[in-house]
């Protein structure tokens, strides 16, 4: 009688590591994708939000004055955070000849078509 042959050899095959390995770089591929997605974005959202801090501040010097502003656009530079910003500030006419209807808009100053921040608020005149 003969006895069968036991494999005493463990292991991994070559196809076994092959296959391996290209599961890892596959999910070293997407986990490295998917933070430097996270990084755009976090950096587009700290830019979004100074922004605003930018349209606020434009808005409340004109606020601040409580004067009634004349009718036209203006435009400026400011700074926030570490970014630089352009801002569009127009007043214009609304059926109620008390009020003003004033927009900001805000631009990164390299990409003065994109716009990061609106605001649009209502100025009245003071009566004293």
């Amino acid at each position: 009688m003969r006895r069968p042959r036991v494999r005493t050899e463990r292991g991994f095959t070559l196809l076994e590591t092959l296959v391996a390995l290209a599961i890892i770089g596959i999910a070293l591929g997407a986990a490295i994708r998917a933070s430097v997605f996270g990084a755009e974005r976090a950096r587009d959202l700290q830019q979004r939000t100074l922004g605003g801090w930018v349209a606020s501040n434009v808005v409340n010097e004109v606020l601040a004055t409580r004067s009634f502003p004349d009718m036209g656009a203006a435009e400026g530079r400011s700074r926030e955070g570490n970014f630089e910003f352009t801002w569009v500030r127009e007043i214009g006419p609304t059926p109620n000849l008390s009020f003003r209807r004033m927009e900001v808009k805000v631009s990164p100053a390299d990409a003065p078509d994109e716009i990061v921040a609106r605001q649009i608020t209502y100025v009245s005149r003071v009566t004293r």
